[in-house]
């Protein structure tokens, strides 16, 4: 089955507003993984504007679920995920003033960087996804970079999934069969949602692992965490 992976950005955002440690990060994440999150996801940039380096080392020796952490492979993103040496490492190419992650690797043009890259967190025992857009070319390449897996960016499936889910869905099936015919394992996130999950997870049932954020936690604003991460799960299981 796909496992859920929440990723809490978000709650630390909203602590960092104010200061201090409400809410307490630390709390968030095991309170997830008691309410039936499967994963615990990070991205931690460089700004620090939401997740911090700090959080990481605190998050590691206290979660007993994967601890998937994101970001672009810069010198010092590669020497915290050495050291707290998670489940697996999601690498993405956002730039240090991004918003939010807006694009997957051409993983053909960056070909030795990443093949670099996923071999040097290999090395150590992390499972390596790369982040692509939903092309079967960008698929393939990862896998010649050496990738375990790819995590499939789902914002334009998120957006044209209300004018039609079969054409919203369509090219990331044709990626998904692509990393399923390459041997690679397959994530997917960005905008997933109560409204678009259970689509994807029903046309594409060998998805490893959905990792959500943003709109988790903003359900979670009217339902409740815990109500919030039933509801995500009723969803992924209703395949």
């Amino acid at each position: 089955m796909t496992r859920l992976s929440v990723n809490i950005n978000k709650i630390a955002t909203l602590r960092n507003a104010r200061g201090g440690n409400m809410p307490d990060l630390l709390k968030a994440a095991l309170d997830c993984e008691r309410w039936g999150a499967q994963g615990i996801t990070v991205h931690p940039r460089p700004d620090q504007r939401h997740i911090r380096y700090t959080d990481v080392y605190a998050l590691k020796p206290i979660l007993s679920t994967e601890f998937n952490i994101e970001g672009n492979p810069v010198p010092r993103f590669c020497e915290l995920v050495e050291e707290i040496r998670p489940a697996q490492v999601t690498l993405v190419p956002d730039s240090e003033n991004a918003l939010t992650s807006d694009a997957g690797w051409d993983t053909i043009a960056h070909k030795d960087f990443l093949t670099h890259i996923c071999a040097r967190f290999k090395e150590l025992g992390i499972r390596v996804s790369v982040f692509v857009d939903p092309d079967p070319a960008m698929v393939r390449g990862a896998a010649a970079c050496g990738a375990d897996r790819v995590e499939l960016y789902t914002a334009a499936y998120a957006a044209n999934y209300a004018s039609g889910p079969e054409s919203a869905v369509a090219p990331y099936l044709q990626a998904a069969l692509a990393a399923r015919e390459c041997g690679l394992g397959l994530n997917a996130g960005h905008d997933l949602s109560l409204e678009n999950l259970a689509y994807f997870i029903h046309t594409i049932p060998w998805t490893d692992e959905v990792s959500i954020g943003h709109a988790l936690i903003c359900d979670a604003l009217y339902m409740g965490l815990e109500r919030t991460i039933a509801a995500y799960l009723g969803e992924i299981r209703k395949i």
